[in-house]
């Protein structure tokens, strides 16, 4: 427990104290980032003209907060890293990494774009293929992995079991597909740290969970054969930390944007989390709103290419009701309303489940 709250004070206190230093230092260098004039689809997106000259990359300081977190936390319990938190620290990083390419070429080069979409996906691919491949490496004594070949929801569920290469698949799809949810849903002040601030509280949880009733020391029927537990609890309160210290400065009116470094870094620590602690489908419900964000996206892509319609005024969501007339930090309140209850649901899945196998306080 000691871990989990020196990594959630120094987190939040790099979040707090860095960002506005690395906020001022970009902006003094003329670092921002460039604003679209329109959507994928051609079409008009709202006027976003005052967040113009606005710093992005802070999402560097949620990476470096999170694992400077992590490694205080372990140095001040004398105690060494887990294969677990490492493999999930360096997806988040890897991921970090493709965002801030595309950062650079948005910011330097002034290319609202960014990457290419191709170059992007191959990225997230490369990463997600080595994370998959190392994850069901370096058993422990008890010959438990990282992560299994099963899919999960709130533990390995029996009779899917995947071979290795769809597994490898099942896990790029994971990363990818989370990684661009968050993306699309930072797209309003503080709307997406606020949002995963939440998801990795429930991690916390969960990760403090499993651990205390991990099957080495609990015999029931609902306990967990997880690696690491503790450890992936460790690294979530690194992340909700950054997130909540972040957000300070990122809320509306935003001095900083997290950019893609940061967006694609936090939907890749998630995937990360879930496929550690076998909660794989439960992060769905978890992120319901990123979930329902990249559907509106979907729909209306869909849409428009087979009628010609479009279902929304623009996607993503957030961007139909900003046309719609809602005021920004209206929006941002409900939908971290919104975002609150689907992680309340799934944590009460979650629960449901350990009852219903068996577990005991």
């Amino acid at each position: 427990m000691r871990l989990v709250l020196v990594a959630v004070v120094v987190s939040l206190l790099i979040g707090l104290f860095v960002t506005p230093l690395w906020a001022s230092w970009l902006r003094g260098r003329g670092y921002a980032q460039s604003i679209r004039d329109a959507d994928e689809l051609g079409y008009a997106v709202p006027d976003h003209g005052n967040k113009r000259g606005t710093p992005s990359m802070g999402g560097v300081v949620i990476v470096a907060g999170t694992v400077i977190s992590y490694a205080v936390a372990h140095v001040m319990a004398g105690s060494g890293p887990s294969a677990s938190a490492i493999l999930v620290l360096s997806l988040m990083v890897g991921l970090g990494s493709v965002g801030f390419a595309d950062d650079y070429i948005k910011i330097f080069r002034q290319r609202s774009t960014g990457l290419r979409v191709k170059t992007k996906l191959i990225g997230q691919a490369v990463i997600a293929v080595l994370f998959a491949s190392l994850a069901l490496r370096f058993p422990n004594a008890e010959g438990i992995t990282p992560a299994t070949q099963y899919v999960s929801f709130v533990r390995d569920i029996s009779w899917l079991y995947l071979p290795v290469v769809v597994y490898v698949c099942w896990v790029w799809f994971m990363v990818a597909s989370t990684s661009n949810a968050v993306n699309l849903t930072d797209g309003l002040d503080g709307l997406a740290t606020g949002a995963a601030s939440m998801i990795f509280g429930a991690y916390v949880t969960v990760g403090l969970w499993q651990y205390n009733q991990r099957c080495s020391d609990v015999l029931l029927p609902g306990c967990y054969e997880v690696r690491n537990p503790l450890d992936l609890a460790v690294v979530a309160a690194g992340l909700m930390g950054s997130c909540f210290g972040f957000l300070w400065w990122n809320a509306s009116p935003a001095r900083i944007f997290m950019g893609d470094t940061g967006s694609l870094a936090l939907g890749g620590a998630m995937a990360g989390i879930a496929i550690c602690t076998q909660t794989e489908l439960l992060l769905a419900v978890l992120a319901g709103l990123f979930v329902v964000i990249t559907a509106s996206v979907i729909i209306q892509v869909v849409s428009f290419k087979t009628t010609g319609k479009r279902v929304f005024l623009m996607s993503p969501l957030q961007h139909h009701f900003e046309l719609r007339g809602w005021p920004e930090v209206l929006i941002v309140t409900r939908f971290w309303i919104v975002s609150g209850l689907f992680t309340g649901i799934g944590f009460v899945l979650f629960y449901t489940e350990w009852l219903g196998g068996g577990g005991v306080g």
